[in-house]
């Protein structure tokens, strides 16, 4: 009987607890800059070209942070430090895994955000752009795995379906997801690992630069197989009725989890027509700022949809991006900045490059209005989630990875004591101590060799004028050695940093 009556009281109390925690949606946007957010550029700006209605209600009622940065300036190595809780050195490739038929980075049983969240007990789904290897099989021996040579004309790939190393393998329990987005092979749509139709006539062809120019489609990439169907125009209507319709399919028995990679705003800008009953092409200074309009659409739809299931109230949304804005002449032209008062943009190895916006929404649980100036990093989401979820993060798991939990809760404003970022295909990595900004060329053949090229105080200095570049100004010697020093010994050791 006493055991009888243990046991269930166990079941109350987990019961409980599932219907407490809530419902966590990451919402990680393509090449957003901190400027592409009206609210964040409202704080340097009055000429405001597009408003972001929605994702700036989410910052109003949530907490913004202002010093957030990726884990790299472009997104294939920001993608697999976000999923992992690692920094991108830790990966085979540290600069990036490119192809979807090349290795995935990812190690066997190592913790990812979907399996953290499915280990305690969430409903979990993956959505949008993966942007790192996985496996399918050679057309000529369905056992053998292809490995892409990353050629032109890639044929004998078998893409009907993900045999392994994607979301499914990943902790995900439902996935809808386009291998390398909207700009590269396979140019096809993935449902749980298996290529979903178009069209009623959907065959496997060859997409050609010619092919897509007949759609109005200028192709981002180099050609390679995909659906007959494939129109880029019609995948972010596509992609956001998917995550609504999860919404609508949970369950109550327990939380669920949405890990949303947008398509938005990746070239090639293709904008929908009209998205949630919105006029979206034709309707701002360029298609690039037409695809910023058409996420923060999105973002009206999916918390919409949370309304609609009674869930609104008890679900943290974390939205950020994968790397700096980009600098496209007709949005420069209009007189928008992508990336508000920051040098530089995506793949470039200045703040414009890796800042990018934070935003944290949760009701009753994240103070409204909160502005953070915490320097943080993506790859933080997987610590934070595994504090809200009493997670501990041990071993080779999230080495870098640290809770953000206490600055939501306003307990703290600090979580690490220095941030260490790189570039893109400069191959820079930067270390950020007390606002000093150091950055380090790496050699492109070896990466051992590395040379301090640029120091910035970031406090006096944000914009990083070049005429305040002290890394030949014999006064500020010690301080390059300092940090160049802190940030060998931290690579190399192979230590963790989470905190």
């Amino acid at each position: 009987m006493k055991y009888i009556l243990t046991l269930i009281l166990t079941v109350i109390s987990v019961m409980v607890f599932a219907q407490q925690r809530p419902n966590v949606i990451v919402v990680l946007a393509d090449d957003i800059g901190i400027g592409d957010v009206s609210y964040y550029r409202k704080k340097h700006s009055n000429n405001i070209i597009l408003e972001t209605p929605t994702i700036d209600r989410l910052a109003k009622e949530g907490m913004i942070f202002t010093n957030a940065h990726t884990p790299a300036a472009l997104c294939a190595p920001t993608r697999y430090a976000i999923m992992t809780g690692n920094h991108c050195y830790r990966s085979y490739a540290p600069w990036g895994v490119w192809g979807s038929y090349q290795q995935s980075p990812i190690q066997p049983d190592q913790l990812t955000l979907g399996t953290l969240m499915k280990n305690a007990g969430y409903q979990t789904a993956f959505f949008g752009k993966w942007g790192f290897g996985m496996d399918f099989a050679r057309k000529d021996n369905p056992n053998e795995i292809y490995r892409s040579p990353r050629k032109e004309h890639e044929l004998d790939v078998d893409i009907s379906r993900v045999i392994d190393k994607g979301p499914l393998q990943n902790g995900f329990d439902y996935s809808f997801m386009y291998p390398a987005g909207i700009q590269a092979e396979p140019y096809a749509v993935y449902e749980n690992g298996k290529m979903v139709s178009l069209g009623p006539d959907s065959e496997i062809i060859l997409i050609t630069k010619k092919d897509m120019l007949e759609k109005g489609v200028t192709l981002d990439k180099k050609e390679g197989l995909g659906d007959s169907n494939w129109n880029p125009y019609n995948s972010g209507e596509l992609l956001v009725n998917k995550a609504v319709n999860f919404i609508e399919s949970t369950t109550d028995k327990s939380p669920f989890f949405m890990y949303y990679c947008s398509q938005a705003v990746h070239l090639p800008h293709t904008p929908s027509e009209k998205l949630n009953g919105t006029n979206i092409a034709g309707t701002t200074p360029s298609n690039h700022l037409d695809m910023v309009k058409e996420l923060d659409v999105q973002m009206e739809m999916i918390i919409n949809a949370l309304k609609q299931k009674g869930v609104y109230d008890n679900t943290l949304i974390i939205f950020t991006s994968d790397n700096g804005g980009l600098l496209e002449k007709e949005t420069i032209k209009s007189g928008h900045k992508s990336n508000d008062i920051f040098r530089g943009g995506k793949n470039q190895m200045y703040e414009g490059g890796h800042r990018v916006p934070f935003i944290a929404w949760w009701p009753r649980e994240i103070k409204a209005k909160s502005v953070s100036s915490t320097p943080i990093l993506g790859i933080d989401i997987l610590g934070t989630l595994a504090e809200i979820t009493n997670q501990k993060l041990e071993g080779d798991n999230a080495m870098d990875s640290s809770s953000l939990l206490p600055v939501l809760k306003g307990k703290t404003t600090q979580v690490h004591p220095f941030l260490m970022t790189q570039s893109g295909t400069g191959k820079q990595t930067i270390i950020i101590k007390d606002e000093w900004k150091l950055i380090i060329q790496i050699d492109k053949k070896d990466y051992r060799i590395r040379e301090p090229i640029a120091l910035f105080n970031l406090k006096e200095n944000p914009t990083e004028n070049e005429e305040d570049n002290f890394i030949n100004n014999p006064a500020y010697k010690d301080k390059v050695d300092e940090l160049f020093r802190l940030y060998n010994e931290t690579r190399d050791s192979g230590i963790a940093t989470r905190s």
